[in-house]
């Protein structure tokens, strides 16, 4: 390996970048993006984006792929103002937009533009067609009237529609023809920044790549840079120069499209990619399982944000001879304590626990044989004496039993916060505890975020080989994964 992909040494995606500042249209610095709850008994926020730092070339189609919640259209309308950022800066063309407000807000607007997710919904059907592309060009008063209808005439032509279109409504026609119209408006006052957030997800396989198309002619034509937002990675594969991937609102990687697809570096790049079906119907396909779903992004993790559920997260040292299996059930138990302290308790549950009479949160012996248990019968026999629980639990290794067996006392006696923080202090590593930085893991500066990339940890590829038995599009399987494969639909 080269030393600038294993040098460990931190930076940001701007960092790693051959480009010229002169070449950069949009640069993302620190962004957040949060939603405070509004309630009266909780102040924490929803951290939508959290810390956003990358860049988009002029001209070059930039996307950004990840499951679902996972703050891509936030972040996709906090770049076009649609939504006020908390913290940090977009710049673009080296102005701060953020600050922008006012006239000087409506006059930046001109260039960057969005194109929605779903034709039918974005557009007014209360509108003529020629009405709608023409509303942009009337707020900011451009041309006269005359000269408005033949320049909504001409985009008309632009996208693929006819003249005669101008006056009919949005219902008249299919959802392929309606996102014709969306890319219309948003380049009725021919805007530099386009923003697509899904723009063929809800379309047709055959009307997909009519649309793709038609971008790609697009940008050539009037020198477009887009932000391209998609669940589909055959599509951003087909369509972007560079892949920036997004997980409770972080990037986790970003580099080349094709750098990314043949070599992920990121444990949850790995993940994603893993999803992706194979064409060939014989063929056996390796996936990476990742367990439960994302956690809260009013309650992230305090270290790496995929923590919770990274197939090759970091373990103490003296526990990494531990089977696969036991350190899994460890890491769930562990996981499911800190959904359960942040779990919303009604003033019943209150009230019973008050009383030390049992409730919803008094179950740890049914989770215990959820987790470490071996068979139905066994499960059952055990929810009605606590000693078949501490029996299973004896079949655990030395090395782990006393301290989930702490654990689990304490949460029976109804102190889980405490149970939490025994499994953290004995079981917890730097991805825990520690915010990665993005680290340079290849020669053209690709950047990933993860602990794994510095130089005294091993790097997440071997890992993978040996916990799961290879990488991801390899034939086999590893039995025994909890969860199901990573789902990037949106």
């Amino acid at each position: 390996m080269s030393d600038a992909s294993r040098s460990g040494t931190p930076t940001t995606p701007e960092e790693s970048s051959g480009a010229s500042p002169g070449e950069r249209l949009v640069e993302v610095n620190g962004l957040k993006t949060y939603y405070e709850s509004g309630g009266l008994l909780s102040s924490n926020p929803v951290k939508a984006v959290d810390g956003v730092d990358l860049h988009i070339e002029r001209g070059e189609t930039l996307g950004l792929v990840g499951e679902s919640g996972c703050g891509k259209t936030t972040l996709g309308r906090t770049l076009v103002q649609l939504e006020d950022a908390t913290d940090g800066e977009v710049l673009f063309d080296g102005r701060d937009v953020t600050k922008l407000r006012g006239s000087e807000l409506k006059q930046w607007r001109r260039n960057a533009q969005m194109v929605f997710q779903d034709p039918e919904s974005s557009l007014n059907d209360r509108m003529t067609v020629g009405e709608i592309i023409r509303e942009p060009l009337d707020v900011h008063d451009i041309g006269t009237p005359r000269e408005r209808r033949d320049d909504v005439r001409e985009l008309l032509r632009t996208v693929g529609l006819q003249e005669e279109h101008y006056y009919r409504y949005p219902h008249q026609f299919s959802g392929g023809q309606r996102q014709r119209i969306g890319i219309a408006r948003a380049l009725a006052l021919e805007p530099e920044f386009v923003v697509l957030d899904e723009p063929v997800s809800a379309l047709d396989v055959s009307v997909q790549a009519k649309v793709l198309n038609l971008l790609e002619d697009l940008q050539e034509e009037f020198d477009l840079t887009y932000l391209f937002i998609a669940h589909d990675l055959s599509v951003v594969r087909h369509i972007c120069d560079r892949v920036a991937v997004m997980y409770l609102g972080h990037v986790m990687e970003v580099g080349d499209t094709e750098e990314l697809f043949e070599n992920p570096k990121n444990p949850y790049t790995y993940s994603l990619l893993s999803a992706i079906p194979d064409t060939d119907p014989t063929a056996e396909k390796r996936r990476v399982t990742l367990r439960g779903t994302p956690p809260s992004p009013r309650f992230p993790p305090d270290g790496c944000p995929f923590t919770t559920r990274c197939p090759v997260k970091i373990r103490p040292s003296e526990y990494r001879d531990i089977d696969d299996d036991v350190w899994e059930g460890i890491e769930v138990l562990r996981d499911i304590l800190r959904e359960r302290e942040r779990a919303e308790k009604s003033l019943g549950e209150r009230a019973r626990e008050v009383l030390g009479l049992e409730t919803r949160f008094s179950d740890i012996d049914e989770i215990l044989w959820e987790i470490f248990g071996d068979g139905e019968g066994a499960r059952s026999a055990a929810i009605e004496d606590r000693h078949g629980a501490d029996g299973m639990l004896s079949t655990l290794p030395d090395a782990v039993r006393p301290t989930v067996s702490e654990a689990v006392e304490a949460a029976r006696n109804g102190d889980e916060e405490r149970a939490r923080e025994v499994l953290t202090e004995e079981f917890g590593s730097a991805c825990d505890a520690e915010r990665p930085a993005h680290n340079v893991v290849s020669e053209t500066g690709r950047v990933s975020l993860c602990h794994r990339h510095l130089d005294e940890y091993e790097e997440p590829e071997p890992v993978f080989e040996r916990r799961l038995g290879g990488v991801p599009g390899e034939s086999g399987s590893r039995g025994g994964d909890a969860g199901a494969p990573a789902d990037v639909d949106d």
